[in-house]
């Protein structure tokens, strides 16, 4: 029950942040902060008992529950989850002290993390799907936040994608109820043993359902509401391209590959190749408008969208290896890329620098902010020996030993797509320290000492990472192999 404990704590706390009356912005922190870190440490403490199976929370028929279970994969989601929400919130603390209607934001905020949580720990496709839906409605206040114009186009814009995404997904949960006889998630999935004459229906219907899910996956031509969605504040960007949503679309299509409809319905067919060669287009198509856009926050955007299908075009080649890679760039472009959204909101609110080319000159001025955007801009380049170097070579090995038409042109986009980021993002990295500063331009604000600690505690994760990470790399191999 600590599982639900877990999901549960920060709805409420959510819910109620409102009522209170807070006289002191410092007293609601703290008890955002602490609801957080709770909810952190309550999930870790759930993780660490035995697995006893799944937990029923709500039975509405033999075939249809709401549970909760803690898989491999499930763990593994739930833990980058409980690890980077609570440094992003404490970097939300400074970031919002100048921000409108702090209290409805760090609500929703705290919501949202309790929907992601269950999210990750659903024992079954009708439990994933049902937090799926409340994660856009917890979301959408979040990208309106200001209520500006933008904002409400962008919120209206994610509302209609996901909508549209959900009721493809939809289908999905019916076919796996009318031909499986449940949604639960079976490593292997529930047709091992299907019949001929269902095939040809059911990789039809896991074809809908990973375009529905592909919506928050930001899979080409689905992407177009992420980069609007940009004009969040900082925080709300860095969860949605880190942990929450578009994570959230990745996880349940790997949970729909590998635990609903199984790797062995899909190999070899159209329901694979059509993916693989979607994730392969977007992998390039993502870097290359990247490099197109000026705005930082934007061009920051289409990099997820690139780099989103690098953890599916892993998963897509249904072999172990494939699997793992996807796993271990899943994990490490989470950290990467968590980084540099929070680097880059340090530039917007401290030097009002929102265009890449306002970055002129600002390392001298602000060592801290540009060095680690330097080193997550290496990192998600796939410089050796950085956590973006292991996982890409991974994928590219997993498909090389595969073979076949989509692999190696999974590969080729691969290889497009790392010269692409050492343009978009090196180039930057570069002016910081060669450029002079625009005449005019804002003196950069000191950084208070949430966004420091931030920083400092995330380029840290990425260096352990780069020089420490078989235990992770070993734990990952094991979830593909349906070990744990």
């Amino acid at each position: 029950m600590m599982l639900a404990v877990s999901i549960a704590l920060p709805l409420l706390a959510g819910a109620l942040l409102p009522v209170f009356r807070w006289k002191r912005p410092a007293a609601r922190n703290a008890y955002v902060l602490l609801m957080t870190v709770l909810t952190s440490l309550l999930l870790g403490w759930a993780l660490t008992q035995p697995a006893n199976g799944a937990v029923d929370l709500l039975r509405f028929t033999d075939r249809l529950t709401l549970s909760l279970r803690a898989d491999g994969l499930g763990r593994l989601f739930a833990v980058l989850v409980a690890v980077l929400w609570p440094l992003t919130t404490l970097y939300a603390v400074e970031y919002m002290q100048e921000h409108p209607k702090q209290d409805s934001f760090f609500a929703f905020f705290l919501m949202s993390y309790g929907v992601t949580l269950g999210i990750a720990l659903s024992a079954n496709l009708l439990t994933l799907y049902l937090f799926y839906e409340m994660l856009s409605l917890s979301t959408l206040p979040l990208v309106m936040h200001g209520s500006s114009g933008v904002s409400v186009h962008a919120g209206l814009k994610y509302l209609y994608y996901s909508l549209g995404g959900a009721a493809f997904a939809f289908i999905g949960l019916v076919y796996l109820v009318y031909f499986g006889g449940t949604t639960d998630f079976v490593f292997g999935g529930l047709f091992t043993h299907v019949g001929i004459q269902h095939t040809a229906q059911l990789r039809l219907g896991y074809l809908l359902c990973f375009l529905g899910f592909g919506v928050k996956a930001a899979l080409f031509p689905l992407h177009g509401w992420l980069p609007t969605a940009s004009v969040a504040p900082t925080p709300v960007t860095a969860l949605l391209h880190a942990v929450a949503v578009v994570k959230s679309g990745v996880f349940a299509i790997l949970r729909i590959t590998y635990y609903s409809f199984g790797a062995a319905l899909l190999q070899g067919s159209y329901a694979q190749h059509i993916p693989l060669a979607l994730t392969a287009f977007t992998i390039v198509f993502g870097c290359a408008m990247a490099l197109r856009e000026h705005h930082l926050k934007r061009r920051l955007a289409y990099s997820t969208v690139s780099n989103l299908s690098y953890i599916l075009f892993g998963a897509l080649l249904l072999t172990p290896q494939g699997y793992a890679a996807g796993l271990m760039h899943l994990v490490f472009h989470s950290l990467m890329k968590i980084t540099l959204f929070l680097a880059a909101g340090v530039y917007v609110v401290k030097a009002r620098a929102e265009d890449v080319r306002d970055l002129r000159g600002l390392g001298r001025n602000m060592g801290l902010t540009s060095g680690v955007f330097v080193l997550g801009s290496l990192a998600m380049t796939g410089i050796p020996p950085l956590i973006g170097f292991i996982s890409k070579w991974s994928l590219g090995e997993a498909a090389v030993l595969l073979g076949g038409t989509l692999p190696v042109a999974g590969v080729v986009a691969l290889l497009i797509s790392a010269i692409l980021t050492g343009i978009y993002l090196l180039v930057p990295s570069f002016t910081l320290y060669t450029a002079r500063r625009a005449d005019g331009a804002p003196e950069p604000a000191p950084l208070g000492l949430p966004m420091r600690a931030t920083l400092g505690v995330l380029a840290a994760g990425v260096l352990v990472l780069s020089f420490y990470s078989q235990p992770l790399l070993d734990y990952l191999t094991r979830i593909a192999s349906g070990l744990v």
